[in-house]
């Protein structure tokens, strides 16, 4: 186990890792969605045989897993950005490929803007794009009590039981406070957008949609700006569990992909299917 410290004084960000002998192939950092661990979600993942051999940090954002939960700590996606820059500041990971589930996929996005130096390409699981989610969203679904309701007024409980047990199994290790302003700063988003944000990067960048999942908003538009949209078949929100073989696949493929398809692995392709 690994940490750094972040915003308040003595408060440390914590990650575990799987040494990798990929010579001169950037690390690829997992980072977990709102109520998540990071390992839990996708130690299997970097372990697969056409993952494997590369340096993987799994990160746990603020608030999360193993990292601390510092009660004056606002938990916006510039903070948990601001929190995984010193990550990776201080485990030297520069240049990394980061693969982002929801949450994490919105916080990647802001990082990657305001550190280009830790960032060389994006994968991002249904990430956040835009400001208030759908009312059936978990983070609007917490957002909507108040903190101190959230917190000390049953609504914490309310939400492991309404979640179910999958969610629940890690979303109970989190900080009530920090799981609440950590969904109020998704159903808040950032200005600009997260998509505005992706849709203006230039570096390579996936979009893992699953199958059974909602239609993307405005794929189109990613498409057109040079992400990559690529649908995850057999799965939902959570592929790296409802298909693993298949997420790893996509992951793998686009990887290949972007390195190759401009010189310098600058710039993904305009699409995938």
């Amino acid at each position: 186990m690994h940490e750094a410290p972040f915003g308040p004084e003595g408060a440390r960000i914590r990650w575990t890792e799987a040494g990798g002998d990929g010579e001169g192939s950037a690390p690829r950092v997992y980072v977990h969605g709102l109520g998540a661990v990071s390992a839990v979600y996708h130690a299997h993942i970097a372990a697969d045989p056409a993952l494997a051999g590369r340096r993987s940090l799994f990160v746990d954002l603020p608030g999360h897993g193993i990292s601390d939960r510092p009660a004056d700590f606002a938990y916006t996606l510039e903070d948990h950005a601001d929190a995984l820059a010193s990550a990776l500041d201080a485990a030297g990971a520069r240049g990394a490929e980061i693969v982002g589930h929801s949450m994490g996929g919105a916080v990647a996005i802001v990082l990657a803007v305001r550190r280009p130096d830790l960032v060389s390409r994006l994968v991002l699981t249904e990430a956040n794009l835009d400001p208030a989610p759908p009312r059936t969203a978990g983070s609007s679904g917490i957002s909507a009590y108040p903190e101190d309701a959230f917190v000390n007024g049953g609504g914490f409980g309310e939400t492991l039981e309404r979640v179910g047990p999958v969610w629940r199994a890690t979303m109970r290790l989190a900080d009530p406070t920090a799981l609440h302003r950590s969904a109020c700063g998704l159903v808040r988003g950032t200005e600009p957008t997260m998509r505005r944000m992706l849709i203006g990067l230039d570096i390579p960048r996936t979009y893992l949609v699953g199958e059974q999942g909602d239609a993307l908003t405005g794929r189109d538009e990613l498409v057109a700006a040079g992400v990559v949209v690529t649908t995850v078949p057999g799965a939902g929100h959570n592929m790296m569990f409802d298909d693993p073989s298949a997420f790893t696949a996509a992951i793998a493929e686009n990887a290949t992909i972007a390195t190759s398809a401009v010189p310098g692995g600058r710039r993904g392709p305009a699409a995938q299917p």
